[in-house]
């Protein structure tokens, strides 16, 4: 995508999860499946299984999806991009918890600033990262 799409993204997902509390309240009844996943880490193969295996978000399909999305592997922007894309859709549905890798010295440290500026290369770069860790 182009930086300009990306950064809309962000911008939108920003305003939803501001107007979010601290802490959700998930609940379901017996009818209902919820799938709970954490600890992405960048895997985007990872997260295709996991909707392969139990389907996309939709109204019928939650999931909770329990922080880590990034650092350490190297697809870590593209699966903020599916994560925050489903949020939008499904803002019901599709629950984002904050994880430690959600942390801007944890994201020095294991990598996904460097991989981040690396990829969207020069100011687009800085600018996804200075508004990844403004929603984080």
């Amino acid at each position: 995508l182009h930086a300009r799409y990306v950064l809309n993204l962000l911008h939108e997902t920003r305003k939803h999860l501001k107007q979010l509390p601290n802490i959700s309240h998930v609940s379901t009844c017996y009818s209902e499946e919820v799938t709970v996943c954490g600890d992405l880490h960048g895997q985007l193969d990872d997260l295709f299984l996991i909707f392969y295996k139990n389907g996309l978000p939709s109204p019928s399909k939650s999931y909770v999806f329990n922080g880590d999305f990034v650092d350490r592997g190297k697809q870590s922007l593209e699966i903020l991009i599916v994560l925050f894309t489903f949020l939008l859709i499904y803002p019901k549905e599709v629950h984002l918890n904050r994880g430690n890798h959600e942390d801007h010295m944890v994201n020095l440290r294991y990598g996904f600033c460097a991989g981040l500026i690396a990829v969207s290369k020069g100011v687009h770069g800085k600018k996804i990262l200075k508004m990844i860790q403004n929603v984080f």
